[in-house]
């Protein structure tokens, strides 16, 4: 039973974590449904191990990607690619700052409150209506649509608005080329959740429990292959502006989980 768990929540991080339906929403939910207790230094493990599962997705889709940025920055080259990790990093910094100053607030956001969750899925699909309908523009990344897209990403921090909605919706409104828009926000979230998972690791006294291997094992597996084949639709859809598909889904989602939090609340 256990392993089942770890597959579905696997599955469910990796999908959630590059479509624009919200990952801390999702489990938040998911925890509630499969019962799965998040307290405990096992499941803090566990959370871990997925989440490091879906940043490596992101750095295997776009690989060359990766290398040409790395070369880049180890040959202290100035070019395209040195710039395009410079605003990575410019962009990372909001989050981490509102992580850091504001930690007991924020963990005491993600305690199974679905009304909370329920209202901020509904304003990711406000965010991915809206920007479904803003006309195709080619524009690049700069220094100030970095800090805009950056700060959007630190919304994201509330469990059900979505990091990937709101960050490539964002970059959308300010008319940076789809495409780029998608690999961007999904890029800038590898050194988020290494930072996150290095802080969890260092916070926490954190025991690899043998029993407990093949769950890990499981759910880092789930979510590597579902993150990565999600990163893969993800651009696929934000390029032909099919956002509204997953605006309509998180409004009903959101509708529900209000719906279910007032029932039995």
């Amino acid at each position: 039973m256990e392993i089942i768990k770890s597959l579905l929540l696997g599955i469910i991080q990796g999908l959630t974590e590059f479509l624009p339906v919200s990952s801390s929403g999702h489990l938040e939910i998911s925890k509630l449904i499969l019962g799965f207790n998040y307290e405990n230094t096992s499941s803090l493990f566990f959370t871990l191990v997925v989440h490091l599962a879906t940043a490596l997705s992101a750095i295997i889709y776009f690989k060359d990607d990766v290398i040409s940025i790395l070369k880049s920055v180890f040959t202290f080259k100035k070019d395209e690619n040195t710039f395009f990790a410079l605003m990575i990093i410019i962009s990372i910094i909001p989050a981490g700052l509102i992580g850091y100053l504001f930690e007991d607030q924020i963990s005491s956001l993600f305690d199974g409150n679905l009304t909370l969750v329920g209202f901020m899925l509904i304003v990711t699909a406000i965010i991915l209506f809206f920007s479904d309908r803003v006309s195709d523009k080619k524009k690049k990344i700069n220094f100030m649509s970095s800090v805009i897209i950056g700060i959007s990403q630190a919304f994201a921090i509330l469990p059900g608005i979505s990091r990937s909605g709101s960050t490539i919706g964002t970059s959308i409104f300010l008319g940076i080329d789809r495409g780029i828009a998608a690999k961007f926000s999904f890029l800038m979230v590898v050194p988020v959740i290494l930072g996150s998972s290095l802080k969890l690791l260092v916070d926490n006294e954190i025991n690899l429990e043998q029993d407990n291997l093949i769950n890990y094992t499981s759910g880092f597996i789930a979510a590597l292959i579902s993150g990565y084949f999600a990163c893969k639709w993800m651009i696929v859809f934000v390029k032909k502006s099919k956002l509204i598909y997953f605006s309509i889904y998180c409004l009903i989602v959101g509708i529900l989980s209000i719906a279910v939090s007032n029932l039995y609340g």
